[in-house]
């Protein structure tokens, strides 16, 4: 193993993540920036208004999503692993 290598398999696990955290952190910035426009319109700044909308809207998006996480981190664990079968 080199140096390309390493490098090789520490860009695809970045884009796996990414991928894989990309629906759930897009839905909380989304309804982030609802409620704030919310709280600025009513001018109600209660700090914690913002948590529980925030935590439903992810554990709906994960639990939807959910597979598609699952297939990122199967596909990277499968390239990793193919790539330890075959000696680099």
């Amino acid at each position: 193993m080199n140096e390309a290598d390493a490098l090789d398999i520490m860009r695809d696990a970045v884009w796996a993540i990414l991928v894989g955290a990309g629906p759930a952190v897009a839905a909380a910035m989304l309804i982030g920036i609802v409620i704030a426009l919310m709280q600025a319109l009513t001018q109600i700044q209660e700090s914690t208004l913002t948590f529980v909308p925030k935590i439903v809207v992810i554990l709906v998006v994960m639990a939807t999503t959910g597979t598609f996480t699952g297939a990122q981190v199967f596909s990277f664990t499968e390239r990793v692993y193919g790539r330890i079968e075959k000696g680099f």
